[in-house]
């Protein structure tokens, strides 16, 4: 019997640890290929079905390799739960002396810096703000780790947290005052000392794209990588391997000028008004685009003469307030820092603006205040597979939801991973005695306006049947809203919708009212675990395919189009699936769990693609009769 073998055997290793383990077959099939990969420094991709115990499956070949290694995941959710709660059980069956460090982006610490700058009470700083601040200031006199999660007395986005933490833009590195002292230098030793590093994939990427200067990386210095939650790593890294500008940053650093010259430089006037013009010029940008909140194609953006100009008067503004910050150089650390940010700007505005850049795509996205320009990589497989060869190490990317059409050709395409070997493990739950999958009959086209009564009807009955205990969830918030506010006037369970508070706030609501009813959009088709009778249904609008609005995805798609390819089955089918298969996922989460999966869709019936969907979910019950979904709900106890 192999080490791995020994270590899921019952008794064993980890039943030692685990009350009532019991045994899986897939999971000791993945333990293995993780190791094998690992001692071949080789890279493994892993579809592994809900219920597999994939967490232990990775960790346990990783730990008993003893070579050091980073574990990332996609949310921080996931990162503290891992860190917290699977790989002490891991390392208590294994070895418990092995160094394990939590590192999160620098946006979680306390800059002490910064809390400083502010403490002598800023004229800037609004009145809520300053009663935040003077609750972050009481907090800082207590803590040991500076992370902002320990600070539960001020909300989630409160406005005081970008004034007390640093950005990789306004970071003074090792000139700063407060460097030996600083809660992320800290994190980042004890990172960097740690046999285990556990991440986020946007904490990965901002490192391994090079974005934190001044604290140097931590990815050299490991033998394996491992990606939990791998369907979400294509989209992150795209996002860092491109560039972005936005009215934030000049917001914030402009803000940070006109500190200094009202503190400091108080013989800097000329300096703080060409910071103020800089920031009225980026408001005048933002005034050029409707008030609601849009995305689009920023190259077509730009043809416009008011836009053009527009950035042509903010380029002049930046190149003014460098050459007047520049006067003062060397007068103080901060402003140092400031003017490297506004030559750093100026020269990403150039990039941002160039429509004859190739490979790329230039779009655009606006907030109610902000507008954001990004240039993003069509493509991240040559840099990313560039980047794996240069790291001599083993990589494992591994997710519930990686394959479509029976294949990971969409997924190793996307990543560069044309070496990798690859594994496909069925969840051991019994889809045939446990949920119902029900396409129901007679419904208009999903882009026919009236199907929102449809919906609103068949919500009613599946609410009815379950007596709620339901996500009823969406691919639109219009549609979200719309539908929820029809079923609220018919039905008297508590009614949850995205947006009215926080994601946790609202899980949270859900779990406490026994009858409550979820209606959602993105945020809630993954990363959610409801298990046993909370979750009876989960219902579906339609196939979720991203908006054919969006300037990203038609850049992709023209691009593929240009190479002779097939953008509807090379692109837009495979992401669809690998969502759909995400929010069918939230039904079922362990072996005793009950349920009916609903999809308002006759595409999957009327077209030949709708195939592929269907063979991409578990092997349910099928039924198009909301009777036999009725009947289902009914005699689960």
């Amino acid at each position: 019997m192999s080490e791995i073998e020994s270590f899921f055997s019952n008794p064993g290793p980890l039943a030692n640890v685990i009350a009532g383990f019991t045994p899986r077959e897939a999971q000791t099939t993945m333990a293995k290929a993780v190791a094998t990969a690992i001692q071949e420094r080789g890279s493994l991709v892993v579809e592994a079905g809900t219920g597999t115990g994939k967490t232990f499956a990775y960790l346990a070949p990783a730990l008993l390799s003893k070579k050091k290694f980073i574990v990332s995941t996609g949310t921080k959710n996931l990162q503290e739960q891992l860190f917290h709660r699977d790989l002490p059980t891991v390392k208590k069956a294994i070895d418990k002396t092995r160094k394990t460090a939590l590192l999160k982006g620098r946006s979680n610490y306390l800059c002490l810096h910064r809390l400083s700058q502010h403490g002598g009470g800023n004229v800037l700083l609004e009145k809520e703000v300053l009663n935040e601040f003077s609750l972050v200031r009481k907090w800082a006199s207590t803590t040991s780790t500076g992370d902002i999660g320990e600070l539960k007395s001020i909300k989630e986005d409160a406005k005081v947290l970008p004034i007390v933490t640093s950005t990789v833009d306004n970071c003074l590195g090792k000139d700063c005052p407060s460097y030996e002292d600083c809660y992320l230098v800290k994190a980042r030793r004890n990172a960097m000392e740690a046999d285990v590093i556990v991440v986020n994939h946007h904490l990965f990427f901002a490192d391994l794209a090079l974005k934190d200067t001044g604290f140097g990386e931590l990815i050299p210095d490991v033998d394996v990588v491992i990606f939990d939650e791998a369907h979400q790593v294509p989209d992150i890294a795209s996002e860092y391997f491109g560039e972005n500008f936005s009215s934030r940053q000049v917001q914030d650093l402009t803000k940070d000028v006109i500190a200094i010259t009202r503190s400091v430089l108080k013989d800097a006037d000329q300096l703080g008004k060409i910071a103020e013009k800089c920031q009225m010029h980026m408001a005048d940008l933002r005034l050029l685009f409707p008030h609601n909140p849009g995305r689009g194609n920023w190259a077509q953006k730009l043809e416009q003469n008011d836009i053009a100009n527009q950035i042509t008067i903010i380029e002049q503004s930046l190149n003014q307030l460098f050459e007047i910050a520049n006067i003062h150089q060397g007068r103080d650390k901060d402003l140092d820092m400031m003017i490297e940010r506004v030559s750093e700007f100026s020269q990403c505005l150039g990039h941002v603006t160039d429509v004859k850049r190739t490979g790329v795509s230039l779009w655009y996205e606006t907030t109610p205040r902000q507008i954001i320009l990004h240039l993003t990589p069509l493509s991240i497989a040559d840099k990313f597979s560039t980047i794996m060869k240069a790291q001599n190490a083993a990589w494992i990317f591994t997710s519930a939801t990686l394959m479509v059409d029976d294949n990971f050709d969409h997924y190793r395409n996307h990543m560069g991973l044309y070496d990798a070997k690859t594994l496909s493990l069925d969840s051991p739950f019994d889809y045939q005695n446990q949920a119902m999958l029900c396409i129901p009959r007679f419904l208009p086209e999903p882009n026919d306006r009236a199907i929102k009564y449809n919906l609103v009807d068949i919500a009613c009955r599946l609410i009815d049947a379950s007596k709620g205990r339901a996500f009823i969830l969406f691919t639109s918030h219009a549609m979200m809203r719309e539908v929820a506010a029809l079923v609220e006037e018919k039905i008297d369970n508590p009614i949850l919708v995205q947006g009215s508070t926080t994601k946790q706030a609202l899980l949270d609501e859900y779990l406490k009212n026994q009858n409550a009813v979820l209606f959602g959009t993105g945020a809630f088709w993954e990363g959610v675990d409801v298990k046993g009778n909370d979750l009876l249904c989960v219902m579906i609008d339609k196939l979720p395919f991203a908006s054919p609005d969006d300037p990203l995805l038609q850049a992709r798609i023209e691009d593929c189009k240009k190479q002779g390819g097939n953008a509807f089955a090379q692109i837009q089918i495979p992401q669809a699936v690998i969502t759909l298969k995400q929010g069918a996922g939230r039904l079922i989460r362990d072996e005793t769990d009950k349920g009916v999966l609903v999809i308002c869709d006759n595409r999957l019936v009327t077209k030949q693609y709708g195939q592929i969907f269907i063979a991409s979910l578990p092997n349910m019950k099928r039924t198009r009769s909301l009777d036999a979904v009725a009947a289902f709900l009914n005699k689960i106890e």
